[in-house]
């Protein structure tokens, strides 16, 4: 089996927080939050990393970031595009928006030959989760048994709006039975009119933060339901549907087409989904490093 690979989704638009995110100092030194996703999978044993980003992003990515990782990994791009559709689809006028987080791993498909593991570029995901996630996909295990790492929702939510989350189930045995995808959560629980009112969710309930580990056979069902996604989806919302990972782990369960094992992590979640996240993230991290957790300088 090939070692680990770990694919971070970094070709958001970034749109609530108002720029590129990905390419927001989070210490005083430089850093980004990806590069601390970085080395916190380097410590946990990742050697091979594959970064789905824009096209147009790629030189400056790899000045800002890649240059600086490549003496402790191997790093190769994808690149998510509007216009990479199944034959006979075409992009509806109008339509800006990247097809979702889905789309993105497709976009990674021919650089995949190993189980990996799945992040987004602008979350702070904590070390011991790259530790769980890695050993699990260095275990031999079925070519339809995949994991997660689940947070506490209470450990993800942001003071400054809503945030989307998928909420999961779980069974007896700490495998995914559920999860759906909720677009406006916060502290209240989640709304789907507008915030007129909310439905409370427990602050322990499980949440997505869209870290998966797959085995790659996932990448031929990812394929397979690109088509009847876009069929649904330019006929109901043809500028903004998105083809979403938590929805199709939750297709896949639901048809019994796969198995998600339940990896807990009880450690607190970072962001900068709004520009109002970015202090309290600086502040943290400062705490971090000042408590030796991280090197000065992560890539000397």
């Amino acid at each position: 089996m090939n070692r680990p690979i770990l694919v971070i989704m970094a070709a958001g638009m970034g749109s609530r927080f108002g720029g590129l995110k990905q390419m927001t100092p989070v210490d005083d030194e430089g850093h980004f939050i990806i590069d601390y996703s970085m080395y916190d999978a380097y410590m946990a044993g990742f050697r091979d990393v594959i970064c789905i980003i824009k096209e147009e992003m790629r030189d400056e990515f790899e000045d800002s970031i890649g240059k600086r990782v490549r003496n402790k990994l191997n790093i190769g791009y994808a690149f998510q595009r509007l216009t990479d559709l199944p034959l006979g689809y075409s992009v509806p006028e109008g339509r800006v928006k990247p097809w979702g987080t889905s789309h993105a791993i497709l976009a990674a498909k021919s650089l995949i030959d190993a189980p990996f593991a799945v992040i987004n570029a602008d979350d702070f995901y904590g070390r011991s989760a790259y530790k769980t996630i890695y050993d699990y996909l260095c275990m031999p295990h079925g070519e339809n048994e995949h994991a997660m790492v689940g947070y506490l929702l209470k450990n993800t939510l942001s003071e400054n709006g809503t945030v989307s989350r998928g909420v999961c189930s779980i069974d007896e045995n700490n495998k995914l039975t559920n999860i759906v995808e909720r677009l406006k959560i916060d502290r209240r629980g989640y709304t789907e009119d507008g915030g007129a009112t909310f439905t409370p969710l427990d602050g322990d309930t499980l949440v997505s933060m869209n870290f998966f580990g797959f085995q790659p056979s996932l990448l031929n069902e990812l394929e397979a339901r690109f088509p009847p996604f876009l069929d649904e989806g330019l006929r109901v919302n043809p500028l903004k549907c998105e083809y979403l990972l938590p929805k199709t782990a939750g297709e896949l369960i639901g048809e019994g087409r796969a198995s998600i094992n339940m990896l807990l992590s009880r450690d607190s979640w970072y962001g900068v989904t709004y520009t109002d996240d970015l202090p309290p993230v600086k502040r943290d991290i400062k705490a971090m490093k000042d408590a030796g957790k991280y090197p000065k300088n992560l890539w000397d």
